[in-house]
């Protein structure tokens, strides 16, 4: 069985614990690169990160999407959303598909407006 993780502040990441995740309650950015060091190096298959703490771990996150494992997912906390999160699952549709399918900016086929 996979291996999920959600790293973040408690308020934001506690109730990923009542569908079987493992929460971990992080807001040191030290703290948070040395347990997304520990959580790649234990072969977790997806992380899910606060935005507000990942914006403080860019560079780590940055190596970790070199990689096929972990899958790093970015999800809004409890203190607001960023956009960063959204921003990153566009880029990797669009880089599959080829083309920007959830920018929700559709043209009307035939007729070429919008």
């Amino acid at each position: 069985m996979s291996k999920i993780a959600v790293m973040g502040d408690y308020d934001s990441i506690y109730g990923f614990a009542s569908v079987g995740l493992e929460t971990i309650p992080v807001t040191l950015p030290m703290e948070a690169a040395e347990i997304l060091k520990r959580l790649k190096d234990e072969r977790y298959a997806v992380i899910y990160i606060t935005e507000v703490l990942a914006s403080q771990l860019e560079e780590e996150i940055e190596k970790m999407k070199e990689e096929p494992v972990p899958a790093v997912i970015l999800i809004p906390g409890t203190y607001g959303d960023t956009g960063k999160g959204i921003e990153d699952i566009k880029k990797s549709v669009e880089k599959a598909v080829g083309s920007d399918i959830l920018s929700g900016d559709e043209t009307k086929a035939g007729d070429g407006q919008k």
